[in-house]
Parts: C-alpha cells; structure tokens; sequence
C-alpha cells in the first residue's frame, strides 16, 4: 500500500450523491475540541482551536474529509484560533486541498496572525493555499 492509500485509509469517508456540501444524511461530522463544521455563504467553514500536531489531526481530517467529498467544494479552513500547528496538520491540509481539487473544487486557508504565514512560507506551500484575514462576508 502506498503512503497516500495507507492515510486514505486510516480515516473515514462521506457519501456525497445528492447531498449538500459533501456531507452525509446526518450532516457534517460532530464538533469535536479542535473541529467543527458549518456551511454558510457559499462555503463550507471548518474551524480549528488548540493543538493541531500527531494526536490530534485525526479529529481535525474528518471534518476535513467530509467538507472535501462532494462534487465542486469550496472549504475555508479557519486557523485563527490555533495555537499550535506542525507538520501532521500540514499533511492533513495538503490531502484535503488535493481532494477538493480533485472534486473541482478550492480549499482556502483563514488566518491572520503571522504565525500560520510562516509555517507555509517555511514549508514552500505558500502559494498552495491562499490565506485570507477572515471568511468572506464577516463583520469586522
């Protein structure tokens, strides 16, 4: 098995036919401490807090699983709140943004403190994902 078919497999997917956003009949995965999903304005908004590192990717890859399944999704990833984020939530980026790709679709990053900038600029992915101040539509 290769590496990429040995992460496909270690997490869950979502039926998408006929469904909004990708999502299955019960709707986007359950909030957890370092995910939640909700779909607004066009877009799907996956909102991260804390620790993003090796324990906790897991919970933040099925949010991201199921907000890239559908067909055309557009995935905002909101980092504002994150602490702490390594290479474990960069690989979860990277897989989530090649399956929306994949679907037609974009995955952006929401982030404006210099921290995340940093870690994609240090990581050359950069140019891979388009940071945003904030979601589109928001106050503020």
């Amino acid at each position: 098995m290769t590496q990429d078919a040995d992460d496909r497999a270690a997490y869950p997917t979502y039926p998408t036919e006929g469904l909004a956003a990708g999502f299955s009949r019960s709707g986007p995965p359950p909030a957890n401490d370092h995910a939640r999903t909700r779909v607004g304005g066009g877009f799907v908004v996956v909102e991260v807090t804390g620790e993003i590192d090796l324990a906790t990717e897991p919970l933040l890859a099925e949010h991201l699983n199921a907000a890239t399944a559908g067909p055309e999704p557009d995935v905002l990833v909101d980092l504002r709140r994150v602490v702490f984020f390594d290479c474990s939530g960069l690989r979860v980026l990277c897989r989530a943004e090649r399956r929306a790709r994949d679907h037609g679709g974009r995955l952006r990053v929401v982030s404006d403190g210099p921290r995340i900038r940093r870690l994609l600029l240090g990581a050359g992915l950069l140019g891979r994902f388009p940071l945003l101040s904030r979601i589109p539509g928001e106050d503020g």
